[in-house]
């Protein structure tokens, strides 16, 4: 039957039965991940020696692979750490996954990486799942459902007017901003993984994030889902939201924040000038702009 015929109830529960698939196959490539954590994995370098892949992240992307697939082969396949083939362009449903979100930090022994696998129903995410093994979190939703953390439901922030807000970002992204839209802005410390730091504002940690020009599909899916799901919103600067699982899997400047506070966060952006590139300065290095 085609999704056009398909009861919306159904759609509904095909989702929250992908959204068991994920968290299963999440979960055990976080497990396997964590048998390399603070151990040395061989790592090597791509994307001409700017981007580190380990051994934990070829073996996580082995499991998810093997296990979501065998389970829906008429699903299309997107994953940083495999070879793209263009038949995922065909496909009306696809999963979109990062083995290790936050390389860089697990390769340094820190915490805060996961694992991010959604899948993507006709370029917008519909069942997502981040798993923090490390942290022992793992945040979920699907369809129109809340976003859960450990099985709980959690929500953006309410900022209130005589707090600063907690934006997190690359140091030149956030002094940018045009304060008379927002007011105090405090800037919050590096968050290594960018699909962590999509859920510390859904789950209400921080109030907001600027994400970098080149994030990729696999980065982003699952977290934009959950942010979503809690009462928040990932868009481009011109206030749309991102298609997924296009010819062009990378994005530009992005800006997330609860509903109540996007569109202020979307203003003070205009503050923000990349016609000049990043300026290189001590917290814009390598390691800040793996995290986007």
């Amino acid at each position: 039957m085609s999704d056009a015929l398909t009861p919306i109830d159904t759609l509904a529960e095909r989702w929250r039965d992908d959204l068991v698939l994920l968290t299963a196959a999440a979960e055990a490539a976080g497990l396997r991940a964590l048998d390399y954590f603070r151990k040395e994995p061989d790592v090597w370098w791509k994307n001409e020696g700017r981007s580190p892949v380990s051994a934990a992240d070829l073996a996580a992307n082995d499991i998810l692979k093997a296990m979501l697939l065998s389970e829906r082969p008429n699903y299309g396949w997107l994953s940083e750490e495999t070879d793209d083939d263009s038949a995922r362009l065909s496909a009306e449903t696809v999963f979109v996954v990062d083995p290790i979100d936050g390389t860089r930090a697990f390769i340094a022994g820190k915490d805060v990486w996961c694992v991010s696998a959604a899948v993507v129903h006709r370029g917008r995410p519909v069942a997502g799942v981040l798993v923090a093994p490390a942290l022992g979190e793992i945040f979920t939703a699907a369809g129109d459902g809340p976003a859960l953390k450990n099985g709980l439901t959690v929500s953006v922030a309410a900022p209130q007017a005589s707090d600063a807000l907690r934006i997190a970002g690359a140091e030149p992204l956030v002094h940018g901003l045009d304060r008379r839209s927002l007011g105090a802005v405090h800037r919050v410390a590096h968050v290594p993984s960018l699909a962590y730091r999509l859920a510390m504002v859904a789950d209400g940690r921080i109030d907001g994030t600027l994400v970098m020009p080149n994030s990729h599909d696999w980065d982003l899916a699952a977290a934009d889902l959950i942010l979503q799901a809690a009462g928040g919103r990932l868009s481009r600067r011109d206030g749309t939201l991102l298609a997924y699982n296009g010819a062009d899997v990378r994005h530009g400047l992005l800006c997330a924040a609860g509903n109540d506070l996007h569109p202020a966060l979307l203003a003070a952006s205009v503050g923000i000038d990349l016609s000049r590139g990043m300026p290189q300065t001590p917290s814009n290095t390598v390691a800040e702009r793996d995290g986007q």
